[in-house]
């Protein structure tokens, strides 16, 4: 395989180590979002942190996958990456941090304060990490203020129109993903609570993604790979079709096959992003001449060809064992259940 070749193809392991990682991820995320407003008592928050219980933290493997893989394979865009942007990854990391804390700590104490405030940690972490990953992702989609001599950005200028509205739109798909998950995985009354808020949700969606594309056809170039391709539109066609599935399994109260149909409607989106992306890594606003792609910022095709053999070895692994524990706890969880 050429150099060529093993770094389209690291482009491609790399965009799909994204993707599944907020295809998983998205849900336990959605839960710590909706947590404080679904749970009406300490019962009901005991079993919203059991549906996700056994999985959040192998779901975040995925993210600790992406990062190697981009240090790894991109060590150029990794660099600058994690310089252009160290603000709002270092606040991910902080927003983890809390999230996990309070899944771990909230049910250690039964005094009402140490449960509230656990409580709000959790929602707190969960929303700014997914906030800032659709603002951080979406800035990346229109391009960075950088050249030659580095970047000229700031946290503020992150936080522009279209990086905030690619925040509300990892929100609401993460929400409605999470929605779906509680209602698939419990009974009774907190189920069908759980499917009242995706159906809302599936409504905020809808317009804040229509919104986004619209939108991106202005502030960013990514439909120009989909414009001399026409076939690549198959990709945000599928994520267009998953969503309207969803809808009408949740009319159905059909939670299970919502939850798939969403998350496919998560990673087809994107995967709908990266194939506009490329083949740019990091694009620059400035002048596309100072745009980090996959062809000036990877790796040897010595390092790409051995990550390769790697990661046919060791991906499929992860994939058979995250199927096994998903499998494994696949029944409702119960009152009976106390993981937490």
């Amino acid at each position: 395989m050429s150099y060529t070749a093993l770094a389209i193809t690291w482009f491609g392991l790399w965009g799909t180590l994204w993707a599944v990682y907020f295809m998983l991820d998205g849900f336990d995320l959605g839960v710590g979002i909706l947590y404080p407003f679904i749970a009406k008592d300490d019962s009901e928050r005991k079993l919203l942190l059991n549906t996700i219980g056994p999985f959040w933290d192998g779901n975040e493997v995925w993210l600790i996958t992406a990062g190697g893989a981009t240090f790894a394979a991109f060590p150029t865009t990794y660099a600058l990456m994690f310089s252009y942007l160290y603000l709002p990854l270092m606040l991910i990391l902080l927003g983890l941090i809390f999230r996990g804390t309070a899944i771990e700590f909230m049910n250690k104490s039964d005094h009402q304060s140490w449960r509230k405030a656990w409580k709000w940690a959790f929602f707190s972490g969960s929303l700014l990490v997914t906030l800032l990953f659709g603002v951080a992702f979406a800035n990346i989609f229109q391009g960075l203020a950088m050249d030659d001599s580095g970047y000229h950005g700031t946290l503020l200028s992150l936080l522009n129109p279209y990086g905030l509205l690619g925040g509300l739109v990892f929100i609401a798909l993460f929400s409605l993903t999470g929605a779906i998950w509680i209602a698939a995985k419990t009974m009774s009354h907190l189920s069908e609570r759980a499917l009242t808020y995706a159906s809302k949700l599936w409504v905020i969606a809808l317009i804040l993604a229509g919104i986004f594309l619209i939108y991106t056809s202005v502030a960013t170039n990514l439909y120009r790979n989909y414009l001399q391709q026409p076939i690549l539109w198959i990709v945000p066609g599928l994520a267009v079709v998953a969503l309207l599935f969803t809808r009408r399994f949740l009319q159905k109260k059909d939670a299970i096959r919502a939850f798939f149909a969403s998350s496919v409607t998560i990673l087809m989106t994107i995967y709908t992003t990266i194939i506009g992306l490329y083949p740019n890594m990091i694009p620059s606003s400035i002048d596309e001449k100072y745009s980090l792609t996959i062809f000036n910022s990877s790796s040897s095709e010595y390092t790409l060809r051995i990550m390769f053999y790697v990661a046919i070895i060791f991906v499929p692994i992860v994939i058979a064992y995250q199927i096994f524990v998903y499998k494994i706890f696949s029944d409702k969880v119960t009152e009976q259940d106390s993981h937490y």
